[in-house]
């Protein structure tokens, strides 16, 4: 019994290693999976197809940032953009079209809620990233991204010389297991389409 608690111990500490391990990479490969989904939205904000024929006014808003506005004070995310005569997806893998658009802007917002179909008072690990489209029908449509994510925060940089084109966002997610686990993960994606 003396040779085996030594050899069981250790054995059960690998066992508990392990299991962090893998929720920490699961939980890390979420956040770039969102991170990604979020860089493309925020890049195609304000693009303008060359043979639109509608014009646009300089107060449309191509990104707007709701801070504390959703599940634990995270901020929320909204960015719209004109649909290009190539395939694109929306943050959900729907291709964009004029009927998944409204006055002809396809829109593409993400925040985070509370988990869906979770009881009131069950300890959950964190809310649920929720992708906002519009649908064929042009009505806004939530998708659960993915669970785990404690916040999302999202603010502008603001750059020495104010460049009139392109800005800077960065992203932060805290994901969570909700237990041990707190994962801070930070991105910086610049606009390529903005009027």
């Amino acid at each position: 019994m003396l040779l085996l608690n030594p050899l069981l111990k250790t054995s059960a500490d690998l066992v508990a290693k392990q299991i962090e391990y893998e929720k920490r990479q699961s939980l890390t490969a979420e956040a770039e999976r969102a991170f990604e989904l979020i860089g493309r939205a925020i890049r195609m904000a304000g693009y303008h197809n060359i043979n639109s024929v509608q014009r646009r006014k300089q107060e449309d808003q191509w990104i707007q940032i709701h801070k504390k506005s959703g599940y634990q004070g995270s901020d929320s995310l909204m960015v719209q953009h004109e649909i290009s005569a190539e395939v694109d997806f929306d943050c959900i893998g729907n291709a964009l079209s004029k009927e998944r658009s409204k006055q002809g802007l396809a829109r593409q917002g993400f925040l985070v809620d509370r988990q869906a179909g979770i009881a009131k008072g069950t300890k959950v690990n964190g809310g649920s990233l929720i992708c906002q489209s519009l649908d064929r029908q042009g009505r806004l449509q939530n998708t659960t991204l993915m669970n785990g994510v404690k916040y999302l925060r999202v603010e502008e940089i603001v750059a020495p010389e104010k460049s009139l084109t392109q800005k800077l966002y960065r992203v932060s997610l805290q994901m969570t297991d909700g237990a041990q686990l707190n994962i801070g993960l930070e991105r910086t994606f610049g606009t390529r389409n903005l009027p």
